[in-house]
């Protein structure tokens, strides 16, 4: 059974940083796309970042180009979302989400591509 668990998030002043964690358990990271998203109150879920299964292609939103990196620790079966430049417009819960399929070349951006969610974790940006 896939389990994802998001750790790291919370409250800091904009222009700061947080890292977001993504453990994994019951699948490889490196066999299956990795995303993070992310969903602001009455908002719809968004693209944020995504890894390829072999590590090579890296996506990005337009948002947080050259502010977020993604990247991941295969021993530690972790996903990690380093965000510099902190906004207040990055205020949201964020998740990662792993595919069922495997793929080649660019990731997937969109939220609905992904099978396997954690339970999200919130970021606050204040102004």
């Amino acid at each position: 059974q896939v389990q994802l668990a998001e750790f790291g998030g919370g409250l800091v002043q904009a222009g700061g940083s947080l890292r977001l964690s993504c453990a994994a358990s019951g699948r490889s990271l490196s066999t299956y796309a990795m995303g993070w998203f992310r969903q602001a109150p009455e908002k719809e879920r968004e693209f944020v970042a995504a890894m390829s299964w072999s590590g090579t292609f890296l996506r990005y939103a337009d948002s947080v180009k050259g502010r977020f990196t993604i990247s991941r620790d295969s021993a530690k079966a972790t996903v990690y979302l380093q965000m510099n430049m902190l906004k207040p417009d990055d205020t949201a819960v964020y998740y990662c989400a792993q595919r069922s399929r495997v793929d080649y070349g660019l990731p997937p951006f969109s939220y609905r591509e992904y099978d396997y969610w954690g339970q999200g974790t919130q970021v606050t940006v204040s102004s």
